[in-house]
C-alpha cells in the first residue's frame, strides 16, 4: 500500500502534508503535489493533515489513474520538504470537480 494525492489537490496545493512526512516523498508541480509511491512508507501521517482531503490510500477504489499520475510526476518534479503558503485562491477551488481536465499543469513547482 501507498498513499496518493488526488484531484482535489489541484489548484489548492496545501502543503501541511509535506511538513509531517518522515521520508520526504512529496514532489511539487506548479499547482499540485504528488507522492512517490516507491518512497512512501505507508505511515499515513500525511492523510489527516490535508485540509482538502486529497490524500488517499491506494487501496481505495478507482485510484489507479492517480497512482500512475503520482508515480509519473514524482519522477519529473522536484522534491519538496518545506511547507509554503497555499495559493491565495485555494479555498475557491477546494471541492470543485473536474479539476484534472480543467486545471492540471505538467509544469514543475519550485521544490526546495
Amino acid at each position: 500500500m501507498t498513499y496518493v494525492v488526488t484531484e482535489n489537490c489541484i489548484k489548492c496545493k496545501y502543503m501541511d502534508c509535506v511538513e509531517v512526512c518522515p521520508v520526504d516523498c512529496f514532489y511539487e508541480g506548479e499547482n499540485m503535489l504528488v507522492i512517490h509511491p516507491d518512497e512512501c512508507i505507508d505511515c499515513g501521517v500525511c492523510e489527516p493533515e490535508c485540509p482538502a482531503e486529497a490524500i488517499k490510500a491506494d487501496t481505495e477504489s478507482d485510484l489507479d489513474k492517480w497512482l500512475e499520475l503520482n508515480a509519473d510526476y514524482a519522477n519529473k518534479w522536484p522534491n519538496i520538504t518545506i511547507k509554503r503558503d497555499p495559493p491565495e485562491d485555494a479555498a475557491e477551488f477546494d471541492g470543485q470537480e473536474g479539476k484534472l481536465e480543467k486545471f492540471f499543469s505538467e509544469e514543475p513547482g519550485e521544490g526546495d
